[in-house]
């Protein structure tokens, strides 16, 4: 038996590990759109000219998949900012070998080190970048019974509830998902950009306020699968808490900017007039391209149930695309 954590740890770990998952069970932003990548390059140059352009500055990305953000992001900047892009010494946050080999062909020499934890990136100031990285952390689930609250363990592939101390205020059968993982790896962040300067940009899936509710879920052959079934077969995420990360990140020292709808953050950010261009270069495929940009930003796709967050050091201006 497993608390729940442990098993969504272990699940993630084997999914990811194989590096198979991308495309053939979920598709990511970046795989969608290039200008989507290309948006966040710019958005993290514009960042670090708000900084002062150090002359050199950590530009870290948090579970890269196969490289396609970075390197859309990479290519724009080496074309618009390239101050930017020279100042700037590219790290990954990957456990995957299979993905960091995706990761390497893809980003050839771009890349400085690959690090397997957030907090193992060189000190100094840093941007950092985090596209559905949230999701796939693992989290607690407590259960509230007549009786009390129980938490949930996972065996044999199904669910096991066992009593615990957890106490809040809620209706009988309410879901409670904290996740420590989460908030640890913020609370990280928060006090190195608080110390060093910088900026994370978050991207991901969840409410922007707190609230109960089980949220958890996975994902195999672009379908709804059995999360608890099957280990390591299937995409295993959760919706990520905006509030709880925002709150944790300014009790580290840090400010926060958001949550704000992602397709709100996009359009502001030049998305759709990216994509135009992109269609017109390109009159073959201009609808998958057009198509694709809206699917990301319009309220019925995924520009509404998708949030923007950033994180930053507390004298930096409001960053791009969050301002009020």
């Amino acid at each position: 038996m497993e608390r729940l954590d442990a098993f969504m740890a272990r699940a993630a770990a084997a999914y990811y590990a194989g590096g198979e998952g991308i495309g053939r069970d979920f598709t990511t932003a970046p795989e969608m759109s290039q200008a989507f990548g290309e948006c966040l390059g710019l958005w993290a140059a514009l960042t670090w000219q708000s900084m002062g352009a150090p002359d050199r500055v950590v530009l870290a990305e948090l579970g890269p998949g196969r490289g396609t953000l970075m390197a859309d992001a990479l290519r724009a900047v080496d074309e618009m900012v390239p101050d930017f892009a020279r100042a700037a010494e590219v790290h990954l946050v990957e456990t995957s070998p299979a993905l960091r080999t995706a990761q390497a062909k893809r980003l050839d020499k771009r890349v400085t080190a690959w690090h397997t934890e957030v907090g193992a990136l060189p000190e100094g100031p840093a941007i950092i970048l985090a596209n559905e990285f949230f999701d796939a952390l693992p989290i607690r689930q407590f259960v509230k019974r007549a009786d009390g609250w129980r938490e949930r363990f996972v065996q044999h592939g199904s669910v096991v509830e066992q009593a615990t101390d957890y106490l809040e205020e809620a209706p009988d059968d309410a879901v409670r998902e904290i996740g420590e993982v989460a908030q640890d790896v913020v609370a990280t962040l928060a006090a190195r950009l608080a110390a060093q300067g910088g900026a994370l940009l978050v991207l991901d899936y969840g409410p922007a306020e707190s609230g109960l509710g089980d949220t958890l879920q996975a994902l195999h052959n672009n379908a709804v699968a059995d999360a608890l079934r099957a280990a390591g077969e299937a995409d295993i995420t959760a919706h990520v808490d905006f509030a709880t990360l925002a709150a944790t990140a300014r009790t580290a020292g840090a400010a926060a900017h958001g949550p704000l709808p992602m397709g709100l953050f996009l359009q502001r950010l030049g998305l759709m007039s990216r994509s135009a261009m992109l269609a017109q270069s390109a009159p073959a495929a201009a609808g998958l391209i057009l198509s694709a940009a809206q699917r990301l930003v319009a309220p019925e796709g995924m520009g509404r149930l998708f949030k923007a967050l950033a994180i930053a050091h507390p004298a930096l201006s409001t960053p791009i695309g969050f301002e009020a």
